[in-house]
């Protein structure tokens, strides 16, 4: 027998029992469809996750300090990030004004605690000419805030691009002014939007000179600060040396952290690669379980065909030409499986990239056919021992079967 009779073979024993053959498949469907959803929404988060943290910039470090006996910190702590001379290109404060702020220009008005639109409402950061260094953010139009403004104390600010849009539309913000709960302040410069999926946030800020604070933050200590190191050699000896700095100016007094961009940029792929790794064995289950299946029919249609096994036998059919026929209908089930629970699992993940993500999300082509494979492979495996078991009837017991 050749491989064009087994596959008509193979197709006519699938169509004769149509709704075995695909309650047979349902497994191999569901565990592909899954395989393929999962790893795919996975990839994802994974995707999305990684641009938010690459997005911060590397040799990136975010160091945070406070005093319990209420000891203001902040300058010393800002001092000595600047005085760590060749290790970092720049350091800014990064403090944040939690009260409700209303901007406005015009007609336009925006509060920073209009919850009911957060996607575009706005967070007002006090920093400083390095803010947009340390921060990852270019310029796109006019400048950032200058030595002088920030030693000034001077009412000026640089937006981020989706507070642009909202404000001027389609007018030039550079030179316009922006009244701050009344105060006015003059837009000299705007950031370029990251255009990061799905985190509006990230270019929905409003810069302000960190040495506001007394007048737009109620005198309020800053916190945080970003330190952008020359490398990552030097982001780890920074964060080494500013450590030991905090825990000398502050000891058990307070409290301190440094984190290093590039450290969590690693640890986050590994936890990534894990959870890929318990996801698709999860998964995975569920199409061993489809398998097991494949087995079990399997070894019903040996008996069911024993007598057609021991004819051919008994016509002079070798072995190996009945573990052909038997391979090739257990792996056509699974490979039919396969196709059905990717193209399932290819609208499943579209549907949850868009509800759970806000994402257009596609498998894949690595998954897609790693799936495919994956499902006939399977059928190949457990549909082995059935068809050794029906080439070893022995053609005088298969013809006294019923």
């Amino acid at each position: 027998m050749n491989l064009k009779q087994a596959f008509k073979m193979a197709v006519k024993s699938i169509v004769s029992k149509k709704m075995r053959s695909f309650l047979t498949m349902l497994g191999i469907i569901i565990g592909v469809a899954a395989v393929v959803i999962m790893v795919s929404a996975l990839q994802g988060q994974n995707k999305k996750t990684m641009e938010y943290i690459e997005s911060q910039g590397t040799n990136k470090l975010e160091v945070s300090a406070y005093s319990y006996a209420g000891k203001n910190v902040s300058q010393e702590l800002y001092d000595y990030c600047l005085g760590l001379g060749d290790l970092v290109q720049g350091v800014t404060p990064n403090g944040q004004i939690y009260s409700e702020v209303v901007i406005k220009f015009g007609s336009k008005t925006i509060s920073t605690q209009n919850y009911d639109d957060w996607e575009n409402t706005p967070t007002i950061y006090l920093g400083s000419d390095q803010y947009g260094l340390c921060n990852n953010y270019t310029i796109a139009s006019g400048r950032e805030m200058s030595h002088l403004d920030i030693e000034k104390e001077n009412n000026v600010c640089v937006l981020g691009g989706r507070v642009a849009e909202n404000l001027f539309d389609f007018v030039n913000p550079v030179g316009q002014t922006i009244t701050l709960n009344g105060s006015p302040f003059t837009v000299v410069g705007v950031y370029e939007r990251k255009d990061v999926d799905n985190w509006p946030e990230m270019d929905n800020i409003i810069v302000l000179p960190y040495t506001l604070s007394r007048t737009m933050n109620d005198n309020q200590p800053i916190e945080n600060y970003s330190v952008k190191a020359v490398d990552a050699t030097s982001a780890s000896q920074a964060k080494v040396w500013i450590e030991g700095f905090l825990q000398g100016l502050i000891g058990e007094n307070g409290y301190y952290y440094v984190q290093n961009y590039n450290a969590s940029i690693e640890s986050s792929n590994e936890m990534l690669l894990m959870q890929s790794l318990i996801m698709g064995s999860i998964a995975g289950i569920s199409l061993l379980v489809g398998g097991i299946g494949i087995m079990n029919i399997m070894l019903v249609t040996v008996t069911e065909r024993t007598r057609e096994i021991g004819i051919r036998k008994a016509i002079g059919a070798e072995r190996r030409s009945i573990i052909v026929q038997f391979l090739i209908e257990a792996s056509m089930l699974c490979g039919i499986g396969g196709i059905l629970g990717i193209f399932i699992g290819y609208l499943g993940t579209l549907i949850v990239g868009k509800l759970l993500l806000n994402m257009i999300l596609y498998p894949s082509m690595l998954i897609t056919v790693g799936a495919f494979v994956f499902s006939v492979a399977l059928g190949i495996g457990f549909g082995l021992y059935p068809a050794i078991k029906a080439s070893g009837l022995q053609p005088v017991n298969a013809l006294r079967a019923e």
